[in-house]
């Protein structure tokens, strides 16, 4: 972790140095996810992000149905809630009886490359001004471990117990390179956090879709490719390293479209 002398101080033991801190936009609570799984990490650096800002009081978050629909116990900012797959429709209502809100949806992608894939189009392609942070880890995460329109070829869930086969299940969908494509994305990246580097690129990439939103040209749309310990039936060693190996190559990161760059 680092020290961070712009961020409220808190008294260290003598002779020790402050090293970590909540930050005060995350409730004071214990997280409820299953061990090694990736929300935690999004979670902190979103609110790290957030209370830098100072934008705490002017941010709406939405989140629908999944593993982001506990978001709200963690996220001191005000939330809303979202049918499955329409967190962005919602955001977009938001965002407009609002426009000096900085608003949020926080999905994965059973919700938001599935159910929700028309929602997440058409609003990129209005060109929202808002901010789209989307979980990528290949899987239904809540409701089962089934297949979800990211999982790999090959990649065994619950409903493709012998992997995901082509012919029959089609390929998975590149969801970030279809959004990067539409004129109203403004800022498009994938990132991820299984490594402290990664952790720290992350951290810069949603600062910037935050800070993009203030711009008013588009919507900010942030992969982050994520493990699921539990659904890939794994330790979180072992799903760190299969993300690595597996899901990386399929999903490469980087920024897809950014000002000044495209």
């Amino acid at each position: 972790m680092f020290k961070d002398s712009e961020m409220e101080t808190t008294t260290a033991p003598q002779g020790m140095e402050l090293v970590y801190r909540r930050p005060s936009t995350l409730v004071d609570t214990p997280m409820h996810y299953c061990p090694g799984c990736s929300h935690g990490v999004i979670h902190r650096l979103m609110m790290e992000v957030v209370e830098e800002m100072g934008i705490q009081e002017k941010t709406i978050g939405v989140a629908p149905v999944g593993c982001s629909v506990l978001a709200y116990n963690y996220l001191d900012v005000d939330m809303q809630g979202a049918a499955h797959g329409r967190a962005t429709a919602v955001a977009t209502g938001i965002k407009r009886v609002h426009p000096d809100k900085i608003v949020f949806t926080y999905q994965g992608d059973g919700d938001l490359a599935a159910i929700g894939t028309g929602e997440t189009i058409h609003t990129v392609n209005r060109g929202e001004s808002i901010v789209i942070i989307f979980i990528n880890n290949a899987i239904y995460g809540m409701t089962g471990g089934q297949m979800a329109p990211t999982t790999l070829l090959g990649m065994v869930t619950s409903t493709t117990p012998f992997g995901r086969e082509q012919p029959v299940m089609g390929y998975p969908l590149k969801i970030t390179e279809l959004v990067a494509n539409l004129p109203g994305a403004h800022f498009v990246t994938r990132q991820a956090v299984h490594t402290t580097a990664l952790v720290r690129r992350t951290k810069k990439a949603l600062q910037s879709a935050f800070e993009y939103q203030g711009h008013n040209k588009g919507t900010s749309f942030v992969e982050i490719v994520s493990n699921c310990p539990s659904g890939w039936k794994m330790t979180p060693l072992e799903a760190n390293d299969w993300l690595a190996k597996n899901m990386i190559p399929m999903y490469p990161l980087g920024d897809l479209k950014a000002p000044g760059k495209n």
